[in-house]
């Protein structure tokens, strides 16, 4: 099984690359557990509900990797728990990032920001490019402190696509 992540600020096509690819390539697709959450608690997130969201996430995480599809789509991992806790509450559960260590992951498709659009949700509070870009600088220290294998996406939703399709077959065919 080989496990892939999309991961990166809001608005940068996570998602939408996440069901391009399951389309391409099949595999079990794995979606953002935090969006769930808000769906079904309609209130601001405070820092109380992470340890949840993160619980959740795993748990559907852990459903999936049950089933051992050759490929494994998340849309999303504890790393985005991580900063966004961070971002807005300035502060984090630390068993969220050992949780998220102690797992294996074999390549995450990091997102710019750049030359795509925000698009507001009615979930998204990043409007602002320069805060988008932080939230990737972020990702991006991380996944290099880390030592975790990534590439970089950018570009327009295309040429994002032909570089996630390409990224994903060599991953498949070492």
């Amino acid at each position: 099984m080989k496990v892939l992540v999309l991961t990166g600020p809001e608005s940068s096509g996570k998602s939408w690359l996440a069901a391009e690819l399951q389309a391409h390539f099949g595999g079990v697709l794995v979606d953002e557990y935090v969006r769930w959450f808000i769906e079904q608690n309609p209130r601001d997130t405070c820092l109380a509900d992470i340890p949840e969201i993160a619980r959740g996430q795993l748990q559907w995480e852990d459903d999936a990797r049950a089933r051992q599809p050759s490929l494994l789509i998340l849309d999303t991992h504890l790393l985005s728990n991580i900063l966004w806790s961070q971002t807005l509450f300035g502060d984090c559960p630390a068993w969220i990032e050992q949780a998220l260590l102690a797992r294996q992951y074999d390549l995450h498709l990091l997102l710019s920001p750049d030359q795509v659009d925000w698009k507001d949700d009615g979930q998204r509070c990043q409007p602002d490019l320069s805060e988008r870009r932080a939230f990737f600088d972020a990702t991006l220290t991380w996944l290099e402190t880390h030592q975790q294998p990534f590439q970089i996406l950018q570009g327009n939703w295309a040429e994002r696509r032909f570089q996630a399709l390409q990224a994903v077959t060599l991953l498949l065919n070492p």
